[in-house]
């Protein structure tokens, strides 16, 4: 599927479900990992990820779009368009979005832990991935000092 084969698809949803017309832009996106799509309030366009498309398929692709089109609609009447309003989930029920689109699958692995703190008074470890700046922060348990470890990543300590 593409942008244009998208276009279309949301257009066809919006008069089905909604009975109104979609009249801006629908796109892929392939850089939307942690959302299933997302609508711009400013030039009312619509972006979908094309990982989801990609590992869940047509129906779940479906859902999102509806879900993206209440915002829109709701937006463009002027009625509370956003997840906590009211009319949004009236509507988002009404026509069968999804609220929370699916997880993708972890496609990178975790960065390990690369410095452990340690408090010099009551010994309480805080392990972080990035380098801190010991002289601006205290342990959180005891006011103490802390004192930084650089753990080699290659034995997995």
């Amino acid at each position: 599927m593409d942008d244009q084969l998208l276009q279309q698809w949301v257009e066809q949803i919006s008069l089905q479900s909604f009975g109104w017309p979609f009249l801006h832009r629908a796109r892929f996106n392939k850089r939307l990992h942690a959302t299933g799509g997302r609508y711009f309030t400013k030039s009312h366009d619509i972006e979908i990820s094309w990982h989801q498309w990609v590992n869940y398929g047509r129906d779940d692709v479906e859902k999102i779009i509806k879900h993206e089109l209440c915002h829109y609609h709701l937006h463009l009447q002027k009625k509370g368009f956003q997840h906590r309003d009211a009319d949004f989930k009236i509507l988002l029920k009404r026509v069968g979005g999804t609220r929370f689109c699916r997880a993708l699958p972890q496609t990178r692995k975790p960065i390990p832990y690369r410095y452990r703190l340690e408090c010099m008074n009551c010994k309480a470890e805080y392990y972080r991935k990035r380098k801190v700046d010991v002289r601006k922060y205290s342990c959180g348990k005891c006011r103490g000092k802390l004192m930084s470890y650089t753990l080699d990543i290659t034995k997995g300590s």
